[in-house]
């Protein structure tokens, strides 16, 4: 299992909101790219980037961060937040983002989704964010009817890349992922899952690689920025 270490931009800086409520954001680091640097120091395989501001915008907001972040390291990158149409996720891919993740624009406007996963096979992700189960959208500020389970089987015949599952009211609050409802959804779908949303701990890490249908990896942010994780030992004991 890849552990993916967050980078979650807002005006331009490392933050961690707390249950997807950016005015309870915390700022960890005024550079995203030399955090970036450490991350792959430590020996991370991937990088999670998130624009904030791009997802409640609609468009890109933190470019300039991004691009920072891409010419720092030579590891693969995923980007979310903000990317609602085929000129941005073209853009992305083009400037060295190896995979981008479309989270609202599921639900407003499927076929994009659709059409950028065969033009771009391996290259796109579809972002489940979800509160009570329901899937959430326009960064998280409005939560439909949909469940998460029925969104990702939706687009089981897409060829996408991978789901990144967010458990919005585990996200930031440090008590643990949603495991039951991550594990419900990796054997819903044969779309490989990557979780997110609650990690503080080892154990958490180790309890989401021991479900029963493997995971493709989990993303973990305020516990690296605190402490709590050491990143070169989940790093080795993921890959073990």
């Amino acid at each position: 299992m890849i552990l993916y270490p967050a980078i979650d931009l807002k005006d331009g800086k490392c933050v961690r909101l707390l249950r997807g409520d950016m005015t309870q954001a915390t700022v960890f680091g005024e550079d995203p790219a030399a955090q970036a640097r450490a991350f792959a120091a430590a020996g991370c395989r991937w990088l999670h980037l998130v624009d904030l501001d791009g997802a409640f915008a609609g468009r890109p907001v933190n470019a300039e961060a991004v691009a920072a972040i891409l010419g720092a390291v030579e590891i693969p990158v995923q980007l979310g937040g903000g990317i609602r149409d085929r000129q941005t996720i073209e853009d992305w891919l083009e400037r060295g983002v190896a995979r981008v993740i479309l989270g609202t624009a599921a639900l407003r406007d499927p076929e994009l989704l659709r059409s950028a996963a065969r033009a771009h096979p391996g290259r796109i992700a579809l972002g489940i964010d979800a509160r009570g189960g329901r899937v959430a959208v326009e960064g998280w500020a409005e939560t439909t009817a949909t469940t998460a389970v029925d969104l990702a089987r939706r687009f089981e015949d897409a060829g996408l890349a991978a789901l990144v599952y967010t458990d919005i009211e585990r996200d930031g609050a440090m008590q643990g992922p949603n495991v039951a409802a991550t594990a419900a959804l990796a054997a819903a779908v044969a779309i490989p899952v990557i979780a997110s949303g609650g990690v503080s701990s080892l154990a958490d890490l180790e309890a989401l690689r021991d479900i029963p249908t493997p995971l493709d990896g989990a993303i973990t942010g305020r516990a690296l920025y605190e402490g709590r994780i050491d990143l070169a030992s989940a790093v080795a004991s993921l890959a073990a």
